[in-house]
């Protein structure tokens, strides 16, 4: 990370951080339109990495650059680009991250969001994507014309025009709450008037149409479907809402791991069962996408081969939007909790499979715990259900349950 003299104390950082990155390529997020890229593609927007920055690396077009960096304008007007989500949803705000780019960053940025559906695919003659090497290209006026029949430019503004900070470690990202209350399937960044942006976070919960799933399991924690992390007690080297996503992880980053515990036992003990007797342990709440009736469990430990947790249970709770949210304030101090899945032994680099006759719940649940002893990584965590036909306002996300 670029460093400078006399760096500030780092502001705290805001709490929808913590929701899920629907416009991340992990989750199939996409650059559909760019009006320049000739220092660096657009696509480096939504890189699930961290920025780098190599200070040997050139291409034939300039100074290599881990983000999307156009040319410097001299026509009128301003680069932007349209990004479409891997996971439609509600949006709760953006990190406009600036790493690296500390002569270069644009100096103003604005966001606006559509929700297309229908309307991006009822012309089929229509090519939006962008592939292939884009250093050094722009937008052509064929793509110009097709891009102008999406009408972006008048779709609503989430993000008004706003400063963006130089790319320097204590400045560099850039956070902009919304209040959104619509679901939002595509989002277009205006740079203003050209530069350069390391990455794009887009927070949020994702939306599923619910009306064509009927009488059949589904995950009901997935970030695909809805879920979000809400809570966790720590978060040194991956945070927990990683567990929720795309298929199985890439590596132990793409996981929940915890710092090792500093209150585990000089020597370690067992219990008949073969579980170690400590007195801590760390924890992850989740809130189901909806309300549901829990009949299957994994819990995989992929690529967790040295620093797995021992055991794992889970807990369980229906909670109000009033209690929800007063589980937050106290940052889950206190609770309705009971045992889902009791005590499991883990082992490395495993996918743990729960059966019905495992679980000690049969009710419907709104929110999960995931509780493991002492410390360690679990990379996806996946609870098999049935949504259940409750209505649930929930005051905290904006989002609703609504009656199959």
């Amino acid at each position: 990370m670029a460093e400078r003299k006399a760096a500030v104390k780092a502001a705290a950082e805001p709490d929808f951080l913590q929701f899920n990155d629907l416009a991340c390529e992990g989750v199939g997020g996409k650059v559909i339109f760019a009006t320049d890229e000739w220092f660096a593609p657009a696509s480096n927007l939504l890189k699930k990495e961290q920025p780098q920055f190599i200070a040997s690396a050139f291409t034939d077009f300039g100074k290599w650059m881990d983000g999307w960096e156009t040319r410097r304008k001299r026509i009128p007007g301003h680069d932007w680009c349209i990004i479409e989500l891997g996971v439609p949803g509600l949006i709760y705000g953006f990190d406009v991250d600036t790493s690296f780019f500390t002569g270069n960053h644009s100096p103003h940025v604005s966001i606006q969001a559509g929700c297309l559906g229908i309307i991006i695919y009822s012309f089929p003659s229509i090519q939006f994507t962008l592939e292939g090497d884009r250093i050094g290209m722009a937008a052509s006026d064929t793509q110009l014309a097709a891009v102008a029949r999406l009408g972006s430019e008048a779709w609503p503004e989430l993000v008004s025009v706003s400063e963006l900070k130089p790319g320097y470690s204590d400045c560099c990202h850039n956070y902009f709450k919304v209040n959104f209350n619509h679901r939002v399937t595509h989002v277009r960044l205006n740079m203003y008037p050209d530069g350069g942006i390391a990455r794009l976070r887009v927070y949020g919960i994702g939306q599923r149409d619910w009306s064509s799933v009927s009488n059949q399991d589904v995950d009901l924690v997935a970030l695909t479907n809805g879920g979000v992390c809400l809570g966790y007690s720590d978060a040194h080297f991956g945070h927990p809402r990683n567990m929720i996503g795309l298929g199985r992880a890439d590596n132990m980053a793409d996981g929940w791991e915890t710092a090792r515990r500093l209150d585990r036992p000089k020597k370690l003990k067992v219990d008949q069962q073969g579980i170690l007797q400590v007195p801590g342990w760390e924890w992850a709440v989740f809130r189901l996408s909806r309300p549901g009736v829990i009949i299957r469990i994994e819990v995989d430990t992929n690529h967790f081969k040295g620093n797995f947790p021992d055991s794992c249970r889970i807990e369980a709770c229906t909670l109000t939007p009033d209690e929800e949210a007063q589980c937050i304030r106290t940052k889950w101090s206190s609770g309705k909790w009971q045992v889902l899945l009791p005590p499991q032994k883990l082992r490395p680099h495993h996918r743990h499979h729960y059966s019905e006759a495992d679980l000690t719940l049969s009710c419907p649940v709104t929110h999960v715990r995931l509780i493991i002893a002492p410390d360690g990584g679990v990379s996806r965590l996946r609870l098999w259900g049935r949504p259940t036909k409750t209505m649930f306002l929930c005051k905290f996300n904006r989002s609703y349950f609504i009656n199959v």
